[in-house]
């Protein structure tokens, strides 16, 4: 099977670590050790386009804690889980406006807002409070990549010629000042509820710095 397979994009490291682990100066071993309300950079500008058709950037989410995730809506493995897991937080934290869900299209030639809106519905997403973002390809390869340190790579079976994205499904915790603040494996229950306590710290105020 492996020799069916052609990378397209980024060809390093392991599947393993392209599903799973940030890029830069984490190494594995403790996941947990990706959580806990860390720092790991800033995220950078960008401006990409919504669901809804409207441009979007950083600025857009400044003083919001908020939280990121990776998906293509054609995904039949890790992203419909991720969505429905980030569905789950949307209603958990439902009296918690000032929190916000984006979720970033790492196939943006297919997910056009029209796309990525009907994706949305089926997950009952809140147009005011997740954004769901496509836009120009190289600007989400960098964002992901450089912004996010996190990797994607598009692969394709040499018999179906069926194409996939490899890419990380990982939460990203994102604090008021676009700082990132930690990485939860979605797939993770354990993961989850010490994304949602440390949600719970960064929306009361605390965990700065």
């Amino acid at each position: 099977m492996a020799a069916a397979v052609v990378v397209l994009g980024t060809a390093g490291g392991t599947f393993l670590w392209l599903k799973l682990a940030p890029k830069a100066q984490i190494t594995a071993g403790n996941a947990a050790a990706l959580e806990g309300l860390n720092q790991y950079g800033a995220v950078p500008d960008f401006s990409l386009v919504e669901r809804s058709g409207k441009s979007v950037g950083l600025v857009d989410v400044r003083g919001k804690v908020w939280i990121a995730d990776f998906i293509y809506t054609t995904c039949t493995d890790t992203c419909p889980m991720q969505s429905a897991a980030m569905a789950k937080l949307q209603e958990k934290w439902a009296n918690r406006p000032e929190l916000r869900f984006v979720s970033f299209s790492v196939d943006p030639q297919h997910d056009t807002p029209a796309v990525l809106s009907r994706y949305a519905e089926r997950f009952k997403a809140s147009r005011e409070r997740w954004l769901f973002l496509t836009g120009d390809k190289e600007q989400i390869a960098q964002l992901v990549q450089g912004g996010f340190r996190l990797s994607a790579a598009a692969l394709t079976d040499g018999k179906s010629k069926e194409t996939i994205i490899l890419h990380s499904p990982r939460f990203v915790l994102v604090d008021r000042t676009n700082e990132i603040r930690g990485y939860y494996d979605s797939r993770d229950g354990a993961a989850l509820e010490r994304l949602n306590k440390d949600v719970a710290t960064l929306l009361n105020g605390k965990g700065s710095g």
